[in-house]
């Protein structure tokens, strides 16, 4: 059964600070220290993770919301999940709520985990 996760994250950044580490190609790769190759456009591809993460963009709101069709390069080839960041200004700078529905069951401990270790943290001390 797909699972979905949920978490929610603050950074003393800016909703475009945010939304640009996530969208664009070289501050992705720089703050994961893998590369990443981020299509701007809806519709458009990307890479992540030197190819193990890959998908489309479904939505984009610049400095709002990103919504993707995600997974990973272990997973099942007709398998895909939907990612969705949704951006918050807040006093303390961007809230980020991400919502990731049709993870497989097998990956789910890993994906939930791996959210905090390899984008919240890393994003945190950019």
């Amino acid at each position: 059964m797909p699972k979905t996760i949920r978490q929610s994250v603050t950074f003393k950044a800016s909703p475009h600070d945010i939304y640009e580490r996530l969208m664009d190609s070289r501050k992705h790769s720089k703050f994961t220290g893998n590369k990443a190759s981020i299509s701007r456009k809806v519709g458009g591809k990307f890479t992540a993770y030197g190819g193990y993460i890959s998908g489309t963009n479904l939505q984009l709101v610049p400095n709002k919301k990103i919504v993707q069709s995600w997974r990973g390069s272990d997973w099942q080839k007709d398998q895909f999940s939907r990612a969705t960041f949704a951006l918050k200004e807040v006093s303390a700078g961007t809230r980020l709520t991400l919502t990731q529905s049709g993870v497989p069951d097998k990956h789910y401990k890993s994906i939930k985990q791996g959210w905090i270790t390899h984008y919240w943290n890393p994003m945190k001390a950019a």
